[in-house]
């Protein structure tokens, strides 16, 4: 690769002609609708000899235009149209039109000197504005860095001379074509377009002013979309852009002549001006700039000279001796490989660093170990290693990773091959919530304007294409939703709308029935795939030896203060930048975490020291007990894990890279081979040692090298070569090889039929093969994990639970996993709880924070003001809390949950009575404020006033339940089903972990039950309707289906909240269990149905009256009141005369009432 420069230019015909000046891109971001494809494409075709892209204030799109326009024959021409501040307008004058917004002036690169000058504008329109102002480039700034190698263009109707001109400010029209003619000299022009309904008396009020200036004029149609045709599709591009309706009026239109207009059609528009014209072609010979790309700049890390040659001797230093003390230090912490002597890791390293050397990259691994190395030193959990970087001995000792690559068998050619140079690439995990902090100091030491994130855009999809469009053509939201949801919803591999449309017939029905359907459909496929927003790339981090600007053109995400690059992650990097990856991962999050916790118990763990081979991490995971488990806590790893029966890492690396579709087949022969159920077939003699490790079955991309380098005599470096080729089925390519594989293994002995049949076999594993370092590296987390929920699963779930608190779906696994081990999860209270969930004996506190309406603030402040000392009780909390931190909504959220229960007050009495707690609150504070010391001057030894309740109504159990899954997302203290108990015994009902279990043996059917959570219903290809409902029972939530007919026997049973039994099929699949529903019963509608009478043991008959409220449904049941005797021996029976509706819920009710000794349902 050369640097930038004038290389690779295309020749321009000065004849007759025309070149397109003023084209807006599809970067043009909710403005352009040109995709650079069709861009050149139609331009080639129209044989014209060169282009100029000039997109609103960016040049995202320059170096990717550059080598494209380059390869397609045509001499590109990068530009940028900018609003400029010709600061000549005090705040007075912002009132004429004229000077009410920034004008645009288009700059065009004609040499190197000029692109970096358009770089500079651009970059320093994003830096140096604040996000109150509009990107804009001032005149200052024009004379300040000049103008030498640009070509400017007036603007046309939106620059700054013509909208002067326009409102009659001739003097100030004048005043700014001499600045720009005094900046740009000869490399200025008047720019004239003929849009529909263009003024022509202002056409000509410009002409005269060129004239009378000797300015040259030229011709633009200042293009948006490709044809006249798409002029709808643009308009209402415009409309979403604005936020606005295609029917307004009043709002910024185009019109249909901003298209890209071909060479004939500008010539008859401009025929009275051939001299407008024949300047595109001149300005097109003036630019003979082509940018190129580079070869990799990175900053020195050992600063210093100046002369090349000695910096990169002096890295060269500099690595061997941090390599070589920390190779020492490794060795002397952790020990060796079994099998490998020192003198193995020595020539390893030697033979690395030589090829790290020759490659010259000793400065990127020195830059990466630097911030791992700080990382590190603050505590910030970083990942054992992530991708083929693992396989590298130098990384090992410089601590970039934390995989002993001898002790894996990992390939450093693999990583950093010496057959073909390109540059190492480590993808680095650091805990999520401090990967800020590490970007920051990469900030701090190389310098803020030499760091930058990368860009990123965000396209419109089908599903929010029409959205959009549907919005500005004013149809109604349902209609829109329901069409949207004809687009299958796959965020990882969007369908394309007109697939969606093929296969969907009733697309093409609501478009038959009506036309704005039609329009709908038309219009969001035209816009679908443009760009709609810029972002920035979530994990690469630029560094740059010089100010970025220097190199590409900086842009700045209005939602961070940090630099980012304007060309994408693709682009970036052949501009010569080199991207480093700072991860987040959650799982070192969660480890930190987990370990914190049992420093407050006085356990020290050490995660890069433990055990490797520990028995009660590998009978844990041969079991499948996996909840929270990194890597191998789906249900069909679970059950891959139970059928593996782990007994060492090398399984966990391999189940990592084979659980993927294509080799899954594979785990259940290696399962088979591991436990002697099944022979190992030998594929050859010389390389059966090398597939040992995984039973005979070839795995990794690294077993696929090493056949070849055993049994053909390929070098790990061209074995490289011939696993990408083999990935990649070039035929031409696998040719080669394969007569060179063959040729190879011949002269080794091996058969030639032989040889072709394991070059097949090798092609066939190469396409499915796992990159082992990353594998191992993978493996290495989640064996820590295991480790960590073994040996310490209060501390490892109190911290999964943390880090997912606002994940309810995990929350309810990690909850039911707790109660399977026997751990208690304490409910939400204002007196034990934190922001965070906490560990206990043997029992997690709930998370305040994980409640629904409850805020990381008003959480701190009942934390911080609680301190070491609980609240006395509830008067106690007001008076000690701010009432503006805890507001109703918060008060509200912590009633539900039982937050206040700890206060020995019912729930519905506490809700009853929150604008009394509330206002006792905020009387409290302002006494505070005031200076009284003694709360409504009740005063002495009597204490502070209490708080009076009103009557209230007591929840049934059922509305206690509910409103506590309404702030939990799930049910703890109690289960729906649980007043259901003798019920679902007669009825044998099973709960889902038993079902499950049992279905694993081979049960295909059985009966549930399950309280409603929610349903969803979909379509299915064939056009019916299906059911997907999520039950909750006690040992946690699972799913059904149930299809067209049976949705429509038992929609309306399907409500969230109530409780069902049902029958159900089942069978075993890779994801976990499917069932399928088949009957549906309500359980209070069972229980009426099966229990008749209802006994009420009494002390004494106070409770009567208020255990009578419960009873206002007429009904068959039998209800009769028990008074019990001092004695203990005499019964009174009361049987009322009336019967009543009875349900498991009123007995639970009747049972929690004061005064009540038990109740039977029977």
């Amino acid at each position: 690769m050369s640097d930038m420069g004038a290389s690779g230019q295309a020749v321009v015909n000065a004849g007759p002609g025309f070149v397109h000046l003023r084209v807006h891109s599809a970067y043009s971001l909710l403005e352009g609708a040109l995709p650079l494809k069709k861009i050149l494409s139609k331009v080639a075709s129209d044989q014209q000899p060169a282009i100029a892209i000039t997109d609103t204030n960016n040049l995202f799109i320059a170096l990717e235009f550059s080598q494209k326009a380059l390869s397609d024959g045509l001499q590109p021409i990068i530009g940028c149209q900018l609003s400029i501040d010709m600061e000549d307008a005090n705040e007075e004058k912002r009132g004429n039109s004229s000077l009410a917004k920034y004008p645009a002036i288009v700059l065009l690169a004609a040499d190197p000197a000029g692109y970096e000058r358009l770089v500079d504008l651009v970059s320093r329109a994003y830096l140096q504005g604040d996000n109150t102002q509009s990107v804009h480039i001032t005149a200052s700034w024009l004379e300040e860095i000049g103008t030498d190698g640009l070509i400017a263009l007036t603007g046309a109707t939106g620059g700054p001379v013509d909208l002067p001109v326009k409102d009659g400010h001739h003097a100030q029209a004048l005043s700014r074509l001499q600045t720009l003619k005094s900046l740009f000299g000869d490399r200025l022009y008047i720019e004239l377009q003929r849009h529909q309904g263009y003024d022509r008396v202002h056409e000509s009020r410009m002409i005269a002013l060129a004239y009378d200036h000797d300015i040259p004029l030229v011709a633009t149609n200042e293009a948006f979309f490709p044809s006249r045709d798409d002029y709808d599709a643009h308009d209402a591009l415009m409309a979403v852009a604005h936020n606005a309706i295609v029917s307004d009026d009043r709002r910024f239109r185009l019109t249909p002549d901003h298209y890209l207009k071909s060479r004939k059609e500008m010539q008859t528009l401009f025929r009275d001006l051939p001299e407008a014209l024949e300047n595109t072609v001149e300005i097109a010979s003036r630019c003979s700039f082509v940018l190129d790309t580079r070869n990799p700049i990175l900053p020195r890390f050992t600063g210093g000279s100046d002369d090349p040659e000695e910096a990169e001797r002096a890295e060269a230093g500099e690595l061997r001796r941090q390599a070589i003390e920390g190779l020492d230090d490794r060795l002397a912490k952790l020990g060796m490989a079994p099998g490998y002597d020192e003198k193995e890791y020595r020539d390893r390293l030697d033979f690395e660093l030589g090829v790290i050397e020759r490659m010259k990259f000793p400065g990127y691994f020195l830059i990466v170990a630097d911030f791992i190395k700080w990382a590190k030193s603050q505590d910030i959990p970083v990942g054992p290693g992530r991708g083929s970087g693992a396989g590298s001995l130098v990384a090992y000792a410089l601590t970039i990773t934390d995989v002993d690559p001898l002790r894996f068998s990992l390939l450093f050619e693999r990583f950093l091959n010496p057959e073909r140079v390109s540059m190492p690439d480590f993808d680095i995990d650091f805990c999520q919530d401090r990967r800020e902090e590490v970007i920051r100091y990469v900030q701090r030491k190389y310098g803020r304007e030499q760091v930058a994130q990368i860009i990123t855009f965000g396209s419109l999809q089908a599903r929010a294409a029409l959205r959009d469009v549907g919005r500005v053509l004013e149809m109604p939201y349902g209609q829109v939703d329901r069409i949207c949801k004809l687009v299958p919803n796959n965020p990882a591999n969007p369908t394309p709308l007109s697939k969606a449309i093929e296969e969907e017939p009733k697309f093409q029905e609501e478009a038959e029935k009506e036309p704005v359907v039609a329009r709908l459909l038309d219009i969001a496929q035209k816009i679908e795939g443009l760009y709609r927003h810029a972002s920035t790339h979530a994990a690469g981090i630029v560094i740059g030896d010089r100010p970025l600007s220097k190199l590409v053109p900086m842009y700045r995400d209005p939602r961070s203060d940090m630099p980012v690059t304007q060309f994408n992650m693709k682009w970036v990097e052949q501009a010569g930048l080199v991207k480093f990856d700072f991860l987040g991962l959650k799982t070192l999050t969660v480890l930190k975490t987990a370990v914190d916790f049992c420093r407050l118990r006085d356990i020290e763990i050490d995660l890069a020291t433990i055990p490797l081979d520990d028995e009660k991490t590998y009978q844990m995971l041969s079991r499948g007990e996996t909840v929270g488990v990194f890597q191998v806590e789906s249900a069909g790893m679970r059950k891959a894990l139970i059928g593996m029966r782990p007994d060492c890492i090398e399984d966990i690396i391999a189940l990592v890279a084979l659980y993927r579709p294509g080799p899954m087949e594979n785990i259940p022969v290696y399962n088979a081979r591991k436990h002697g159920e099944e022979e190992i077939e030998s594929i050859h003699p010389t390389i059966d040692y090398l597939l040992k490790e995984t039973q005979g079955v070839i795995v990794y991309q690294e077993q696929v090298m090493q056949v070849a380098q055993v049994l053909s005599g390929y070098s790990l470096g061209e074995a490289d070569l011939l696993r990408r080729a083999m990935g990649k089925k070039i035929k031409e390519e696998m040719d080669k090889q394969r007569a060179r594989f063959v040729d190879g293994a011949v002269k080794n002995g091996v058969s030639k039929p032989q040889a072709d049949n394991i070059f097949d076999l090798l092609a066939k594993f190469a396409n499915y093969g796992f990159n082992k370092s990353h594998a191992a590296a993978y493996a290495i987390v989640s064996y820590q994990t295991a480790y960590m929920k073994a040996h310490y699963p209060v501390e490892f779930l109190a911290a999964s639970m943390t880090l997912d608190m606002a994940n309810t779906e995990k929350l309810v696994d990690f909850r039911q996993d707790a109660g399977r081990l026997g751990i208690e999860v304490v409910p939400p209270s204002v007196q034990t709880s934190f922001r965070h969930f906490q560990t206990g004996p043997n029992r997690i506190y709930y998370s305040l924070a994980a409640l629904k309406g409850v805020g990381d603030a008003a959480v701190e402040h009942i934390v911080t003001v609680r301190g070491d000392t609980p609240f006395a009780d509830l008067e106690d909390f007001c008076l000690r809390i701010d009432p503006k931190q805890i507001n109703r909504r918060v008060f509200e959220s912590l009633i539900f949950a039982g937050a206040f229960d700890c206060f020995g007050r019912d729930r519905p009495e506490l809700l009853a009575g929150m604008d009394r707690i509330i206002g006792y609150a905020q009387r409290a504070q302002e006494n505070a404020v005031s200076g009284q010391s003694d709360m409504f001057g009740s005063g002495g030894a009597t204490g502070p006033e209490r708080i009076s309740f009103p009557t209230y109504t007591p929840w049934l159990p059922s509305e206690k339940l509910m409103r506590e899954f309404q702030v939990l997302g799930f049910y703890l203290s109690a289960h729906p089903l649980d007043t259901y108990k003798p019920l679902l015994e007669k009825m044998r009902v099973q709960n889902f972990v038993d079902f499950s279990g049992a279905v694993r043996q081979g049960a295909t059917a059985g009966r549930l039950a399950g309280t409603v959570i929610s349903k969803q219903e979909r379509k299915t290809r064939t056009g019916n309707k299906m059911g997907i409902v999520t039950f909750s029972d006690a040992t946690g939530q699972f799913e059904a289906v149930l299809f067209s007919e049976g949705l429509n026997q038992y929609r309306d049973l399907l409500e969230s909240g109530k409780s069902l039994v049902i029958t159900v099929a089942a069978e075993e699949r890779p994801e976990g269990i499917g069932l399928r529903i088949q009957t549906a019963q309500s359980l209070e509608e069972k229980s009426l149905q099966m229990q008749k009478t209802l006994r009420v043991y009494l002390r004494d008959s106070s409770p009567l009256r208020a255990l009578a409220a419960h009873l206002n449904t007429k009904g068959d049941g039998l209800v009769s009141f028990v008074v019990i005797k001092e004695d203990g021996r005499r019964e009174i029976e009361v049987e009322l005369n009336q019967r009543f509706r009875i349900t498991p819920e009123i007995a639970a009710a009747m049972r929690s009432a004061p005064g009540v000794v038990d109740v039977e349902l029977v």
